[in-house]
């Protein structure tokens, strides 16, 4: 099959997570509910923290950043299976496809950082819990949250432009709820050898680096800890990373839970499927997370609701 160049593509078919029309309901369902979910959840806790002079702390100055990239990461790919879904038809332009592609690498990584940055927020606090306030001065958070942001854009800018390179035969049936980059390498024509190991590099150091932070954060925050005498005060050190570590559990448990699973599956149905835990599933459960094992997240957002409801 002779390939043609992509400027000649005028888009790509998302196959969706099954072809079987009657389940198509159950599945629209479920993600909207997902969705609403999740944009609802995050939203409350940037408003939450917002309201709340207590919560004025660099701890849920990242977890607000945090809620804005899940929020992101949603939006970048449901809202469009969902319209595909409505209205039956699966295709996506080519600007399209490209789109999903740079924003979703963005906000991934952005959240990936973010998840470093509150560790090392976490690390600062319980190891030097005297110096914590001048140490972690406003300016140095907004500078470890832009750093973060150019960081994780230049990533997605790299990759995009990349893709712009590709070319692709007639086949251009994504088997996919959305523009996976490494489902658009595998419909390319073209030699793809450079790409991937430069996807290869990419991921050992955007993912690994931040990946590698967390763990030597927590080992430290662990020695400190034991060092604690009372069984009172390590309980305490303790509650203070709960919510954090849990969130880092979910979205790197799903994401190396789906590597896994695309590498001994030959179905690339099943792939997409399994992706929906990291893309989807983390993103709708982090703001439940923080507000169930933080009691001061839980009184502003009971304080929030509450002066909601006076003003109905």
């Amino acid at each position: 099959m002779e390939p043609r160049n992509q400027t000649a593509v005028s888009g790509f078919l998302l196959l969706g997570l099954t072809d079987d029309p009657a389940l198509q309901p159950l599945v629209f369902s479920l993600f909207l509910s997902m969705y609403l979910v999740t944009v609802l959840g995050n939203l409350l806790i940037v408003l939450a923290v917002g309201s709340d002079s207590h919560l004025h702390t660099p701890m849920y100055f990242f977890l607000c950043n945090l809620s804005f990239a899940d929020v992101c990461i949603s939006s970048t790919t449901i809202p469009k299976m969902l319209v595909s879904i409505q209205t039956r038809d699966q295709s996506i332009s080519y600007a399209g496809c490209l789109a999903q592609v740079f924003f979703f690498i963005v906000f991934a990584c952005l959240e990936n950082f973010l998840l470093a940055v509150m560790a090392y927020d976490r690390y600062v606090a319980i190891c030097h819990p005297l110096r914590y306030t001048v140490i972690m001065k406003p300016r140095l958070c907004v500078l470890l949250v832009l750093v973060s942001l150019l960081i994780s854009v230049f990533e997605a800018l790299l990759f995009t432009l990349m893709a712009l390179r590709l070319s692709f035969c007639t086949h251009l049936e994504i088997p996919h709820f959305f523009c996976e980059l490494a489902q658009l390498i595998k419909l390319a024509c073209s030699d793809t050898l450079i790409f991937n190991i430069l996807i290869f590099l990419a991921a050992c150091v955007v993912g690994g680096i931040p990946l590698s932070g967390i763990i030597f954060s927590y080992v430290d925050i662990v020695s400190s800890v034991l060092r604690i005498p009372s069984s009172k005060g390590r309980y305490k050190a303790f509650s203070t990373c709960g919510s954090h570590l849990s969130v880092v559990s979910l979205f790197f448990g799903t994401g190396f839970g789906v590597y896994i699973s695309s590498a001994v599956t030959d179905s690339p149905r099943n792939t997409a499927v399994a992706s929906v835990m990291y893309s989807v599933v983390p993103q709708m459960l982090n703001p439940f997370i923080y507000s169930l094992r933080s009691r001061d997240m839980k009184g502003a957002l009971w304080r929030l609701l509450g002066g909601a409801v006076s003003l109905l």
